[in-house]
């Protein structure tokens, strides 16, 4: 992906969760409001009930009674004297009935002695403090009355909030692990592109010597004193055909990384199987007499792939097939059709491969870890480019262990 997309991706996604994080607090905000106007007007409806109360139904009032003098302070004027003992009963009834259930402190002001005394601290939860006093400010006016105090409003209307608050929770959470997946990202791109880069560097450098190396071969193998010398010819011979090795592998490494950088570019054009893939195993048994293969493919089956690619997924897997084993290798390539898929089935007899590692050979300079392994020359790029390549076409590879020895590849075509 071009940075200036994912830039755009990450920049998009980072304020539409911003976006969504803020909706979410003011309407947090917005829900808070509403619950402290909606128990600011329960309070007021429970202390007019105990007014009635209080008064024997018969109040005669030009305004409220109820005064909300602060946030979590109500006066009330009763106007009629009235026992202590009979009010702290009608304010728990009332309050029990409207559902306000936080904790609260009333007191009442004595007309005889003109000062106001302290009532009563009321718990939902326990046994009243005897060191909780909160002082009430005498109230101007007024003869008869009694004020009331919610020291814990803030905690009752939060809780009451709760899923809100945990919904808030939730979306800053989601925003970290957001940002910290972005910058996971980022880093895990930029140490592709150095290792691009490293391995861009390094084939390039490489084959500059090599180069020159190929051409100092070519040149000693047309020289008289060689050419009659056995043993020259011998130790020439595997100077060229080692320094070509290298080369086939350095072209394979340049040609992944630029696949990584660029994506392959396919050319599909129909191909009737059973011949194209008799050509390559013709071609490969003549640098392998000790090779047998079996072919069971019907001739009338045709595909449709990129003809350059397709032939180094076959020659790939049978070049592996060919180097793992201990024996005289024997392959068999058989195809099967069903009404879903075309399969094709890479059967051989080699040394196989532990189970835990199965899942991990497709995977990028990675070899299986065994003694023949050590034997085997190569970077472990092979099934990778035949992955990457069966994944551009849309189909599907597999591999299982044999029940008696080796492995079979199959590739999943579908119809």
């Amino acid at each position: 992906m071009e940075i200036k997309k994912l830039n755009i991706i990450i920049a998009l996604g980072f304020f539409a969760i911003i976006g969504i994080l803020i909706a979410q607090l003011l309407w947090t905000r917005q829900a808070y409001n509403l619950e402290d106007k909606k128990f600011n007007q329960t309070v007021n409806i429970a202390l007019l009930e105990v007014v009635e109360k209080l008064s024997g139904g018969k109040t005669s009032f030009s305004e409220s009674p109820v005064q909300n003098i602060s946030n979590d302070y109500y006066v009330v004027n009763i106007n009629n004297e009235f026992h202590p003992e009979l009010l702290e009963h009608y304010l728990k009834t009332e309050f029990n009935r409207f559902q306000i259930n936080t904790d609260y402190v009333y007191a009442l002001y004595n007309c005889h002695s003109d000062q106001m005394i302290y009532g009563k601290f009321i718990s939902q939860h326990q046994e009243s403090p005897q060191e909780k006093v909160i002082k009430f400010p005498k109230h101007k006016n007024l003869v008869y009355y009694f004020s009331i105090r919610f020291p814990d409003k803030t905690t009752y209307l939060i809780s009451s909030l709760r899923f809100w608050y945990l919904l808030t929770f939730a979306l800053i959470i989601i925003l970290l692990v957001y940002v910290y997946s972005i910058y996971t990202i980022i880093q895990q791109k930029k140490f592709a592109e150095l290792q691009r880069d490293f391995i861009n560097n390094m084939t390039h450098e490489f084959k500059t010597p090599l180069s020159s190396i190929l051409l100092a071969s070519e040149s000693l193998t047309k020289q008289d004193a060689v050419k009659e010398n056995p043993k020259l010819q011998t130790y020439t011979s595997i100077i060229t055909e080692q320094s070509y090795k290298l080369n086939h592998h350095i072209e394979k490494i340049l040609n992944i990384a630029k696949n990584d950088a660029a994506g392959l570019s396919l050319k599909p054009q129909r191909i009737v199987l059973l011949p194209f893939i008799q050509y390559i195993v013709d071609n490969i048994q003549h640098k392998n007499e000790d090779l047998s293969v079996e072919i069971d493919i019907d001739s009338n089956i045709s595909i449709i792939a990129d003809e350059f690619h397709f032939t180094n997924i076959i020659y790939n897997i049978l070049d592996n097939s060919i180097k793992y084993c201990d024996t005289n290798p024997i392959i068999n390539i058989s195809s099967l059709k069903d009404s879903k898929a075309l399969y094709l089935k890479f059967k051989d007899n080699g040394i196989g491969i532990p189970a835990k590692n199965l899942p991990h050979i497709f995977d990028k300079f990675y070899r299986v870890n065994t003694a023949k392994s050590d034997e085997v020359n190569g970077f472990g790029l092979g099934l990778f480019y035949v992955k990457k390549i069966v994944q551009q076409h849309n189909w599907k590879i597999s591999v299982e262990n044999n029940a008696d020895n080796g492995i079979t590849i199959t590739l999943t075509l579908p119809l």
